[in-house]
This record gives structure tokens, C-alpha cells and sequence, in this order.
């Protein structure tokens, strides 16, 4: 992985909670999608194959199947909001996966993003979405508190996307 390519320098910093660095405006959100082993498995596949992001409604442009370091994808909305990224870590534990991108250049923000599924000990099955991200672009600098609102609304659309993608979904 170059680190030359991301628009910032602490690549990641996601993999700890609550890490944001200096000058960055952090983001948390935590959505319910599920219960039992199988819902952390639909959870945990649907994020690594793209499907969630997809489910929500953004395209996601790459050659990879599944999330991996170093795997490059560009995040798309419509044909105006065109947001490339670089997975930087990937994390696959019996309770835990998930994966974060960093953003490279032509990226609106600059900052990285984690989503990771986990299935607490009552067997609720969690998607947490963590970031770290400050304007890189001229609109999203003019955007202000309105930009932090559509990303907390994407991770929010996200969540509920996968939590539909789980419904179906019991424990056997």
C-alpha cells in the first residue's frame, strides 16, 4: 500500500475506537440488523461483496469481489458524486468483520471510513459505522454541517440496508 496515494496521513487510524485525529470531524453510527449466527454471517458477507452499499442505493466501482487491502473502489451517487477510496484494513474474527477505506485524491472529503458487523454475547447482530473525515473539495467545504448530515444520513442508509438484507434471516 502507498501511503502516498490517501489525501491524509493517519491510514488506519479507524481500527481504533474513537480514534480521529486533529482537525477532523469524527463520525459514529450504530444500527441493530439483526440476530443469531446467520445474521452475523449475511451481515458480514453483505459488506464484504459490496452488497450493502448497493442495497443502499450507491454503485460502487471496482474489479474486486470482496473488500481486501489495497483494493481500490469508487463510491458512486448518481452520475454527479464520484468518491474514490482504497480499503486499508480488513478485520475477519468469529464475532467481528468488516473493513475501512481511506480516501484518495478527487475524494470530496478527506478522511476513512470503517464498517464493522458484530454479534454481541445476547447475540444481537450490530453494524457500527466509524470515520474521521474534514472537507477536501470547494462544496463540500461550503456544504459546512450540512456535508456531516449527508454522511451521517449515508451511514444511516447503510445500516438500514443491511438490516433489510438480514431480516429474512433467522437463527437456526
Amino acid at each position: 500500500m502507498s501511503l502516498t496515494d490517501f489525501t491524509y496521513e493517519d491510514v488506519g487510524a479507524t481500527r481504533k475506537p474513537g480514534n480521529c485525529p486533529e482537525g477532523f470531524h469524527p463520525l459514529h453510527v450504530r444500527t441493530r440488523v439483526g440476530e443469531g449466527e446467520e445474521a452475523f454471517r449475511r451481515a458480514s458477507g453483505a459488506l464484504f461483496s459490496w452488497e450493502m452499499h448497493r442495497a443502499a442505493g450507491f454503485g460502487m466501482r471496482t474489479d474486486a469481489e470482496r473488500a481486501a487491502v489495497d483494493t481500490d473502489v469508487t463510491v458512486t451517487l448518481g452520475g454527479m458524486i464520484k468518491a474514490p477510496c482504497r480499503v486499508v484494513w480488513t478485520l475477519e474474527e468469529p464475532r467481528r468483520a468488516g473493513w475501512a477505506y481511506g480516501t484518495l485524491p478527487g475524494h470530496p472529503e478527506c478522511g476513512e471510513e470503517a464498517f464493522v458487523v458484530n454479534r454481541t454475547g445476547d447475540g444481537t447482530v450490530w453494524l457500527t459505522i466509524t470515520a474521521f473525515s474534514r472537507p477536501a473539495k470547494w462544496y463540500t467545504r461550503a456544504g459546512g454541517p450540512a456535508t456531516r448530515g449527508v454522511q451521517h444520513a449515508y451511514a444511516r442508509r447503510c445500516g438500514a440496508a443491511l438490516r433489510k438484507l438480514c431480516a429474512s434471516v433467522t437463527e437456526g
